[in-house]
């Protein structure tokens, strides 16, 4: 019913949004004196304040066409690599010769799209072959696709890492970072060649009993029964995945806007008077952000509910209860694998030491191939965006990247893969 009321209402308010770009448009024209008066210049940005507010906005393109290589610049392909019913592999193939390293980045499924790591893919691109698990919004899936759980997540990991591997580096932002670390953690059960290089965690919830935040705390407070009856909704029927069982994207970002309501006013009448004034950099800001932001999908309620059971309710990583289709899952197997976590200072999304966590759980690592590196001064998306993340964290990245290039050889013994890590920052 929930999901049926929100189609209804962005439906009844399409004729309104309509005349409002419609009118903007109008006013907009060569012969028009709106943008070169005070009066003109109010009116128009309440009627744009007004067109976006009652826009639907979907998903985003990525828009990389190039990049700079050796200070040329390098055509770039968005391409298929792989094709899943709840995913798909892109490739971001560059027209280039050379022969670099490939990098799997690994998007969270958790309600923005794939392109919110945009500027992530970009800052790759130069040096390396990059591939993105750009996942499929749920109410676009067939019923007949099936379910989609937390197990089919790992599956769809391990067979990404098995196309590309084994001379593969994956990197998880964010959610990902425990399905990813069970999907390693099974390759190397299974003594799979195709095991990766390094795998980088960026503000990961790998425990969640460590500095819990406001999200943690809202997940732990309630049962797995109290999800499932109030945010779990079924797709109306005039959408593909009519019938499927999902967490609605609209009803998680109202959650994120919820959590710091007043920020989101203050920016949406900063924008308002930034129109006034005519400061259209920041007004493009505005837009360019809030674009991306708006933009949501549904996840599959099977794979959120299993999520928010296993990570956030039961922690079942860091106590070492975690199963992958019924096989207990051993992060201490895992020996070929250099591993990186990163956090940021002023997270308050998954809070400190959460991703730090993984370095002592993976004990068969040796400690010279693993580092912790916190970066001071950023919140959580500072970690994979924006200028830090361009001049502080990706280059450590690539830097660990490029140190272990090369598996290690075979250790002796389990036994000494488990003395205690010192990982440093």
């Amino acid at each position: 019913m929930l999901y049926q009321f929100h189609a209804n209402v962005q439906q009844a308010l399409q004729p309104w949004h309509l005349w409002a770009q419609a009118l903007r448009k109008h006013l907009t024209l060569p012969w028009s004196l709106a943008p070169y008066t005070q009066t003109g210049r109010t009116l128009l940005a309440g009627v744009e304040l007004f067109e976006r507010c009652t826009n639907n906005y979907e998903k985003p393109e990525f828009g990389l066409s190039s990049t700079q290589i050796d200070g040329r610049t390098v055509m770039v392909r968005e391409q298929v690599a792989a094709t899943k019913p709840f995913c798909e592999l892109k490739h971001f193939r560059r027209f280039s010769t050379r022969q670099d390293p490939k990098v799997l980045l690994v998007a969270p499924l958790s309600g923005h799209f794939a392109t919110l790591l945009r500027g992530t893919v970009a800052h790759f691109l130069p040096d390396h072959e990059v591939y993105i698990t750009d996942w499929v919004n749920a109410r676009d899936v067939p019923l007949s696709e099936g379910e989609f759980s937390f197990d089919d997540y790992v599956s769809y990991v391990m067979d990404f890492i098995g196309l590309l591997g084994p001379d593969v580096h994956v990197v998880a932002v964010c959610q990902p970072s425990v399905p990813v670390l069970v999907a390693c953690a099974k390759l190397a059960m299974d003594q799979s060649p195709k095991q990766p290089l390094t795998l980088t965690l960026m503000g990961g919830p790998v425990d969640t009993r460590i500095n819990p935040t406001e999200m943690n705390d809202y997940a732990s407070d309630h049962d797995l029964e109290w999800f499932q009856e109030n945010v779990v909704c079924t797709v109306p029927d005039y959408f593909a995945g009519a019938g499927q069982q999902v967490y609605p994207g609209f009803i998680q970002l109202s959650g994120f806007m919820m959590m710091n309501p007043d920020l989101h006013i203050r920016k949406h009448f900063k924008f308002f008077e930034d129109l006034i004034r005519g400061d259209g950099d920041s007004a493009e800001a505005h837009r360019s952000f809030y674009n991306e932001y708006l933009a949501v999908m549904d996840l599959p309620a099977r794979f959120y509910l299993d999520t928010v059971e296993k990570v956030f309710i039961e922690h079942l990583l860091p106590q070492g209860k975690m199963t992958y289709r019924g096989e207990p899952v051993d992060l201490g197997a895992i020996e070929k694998t250099a591993l990186m976590t990163i956090e940021g200072e002023f997270d308050d999304i998954t809070g400190m030491g959460q991703t730090q966590a993984a370095q002592q759980l993976c004990s068969g690592i040796a400690p010279a191939r693993k580092l912790h590196y916190v970066q001071l001064g950023v919140g959580h998306y500072g970690i994979f965006n924006g200028r830090r993340f361009r001049e502080e964290v990706g280059p450590r990245i690539k830097a660990f990247m490029t140190k272990h290039t090369k598996a290690p050889a075979p250790r002796k013994s389990r036994s000494q893969g488990a003395a205690k890590d010192n990982p440093s920052a």
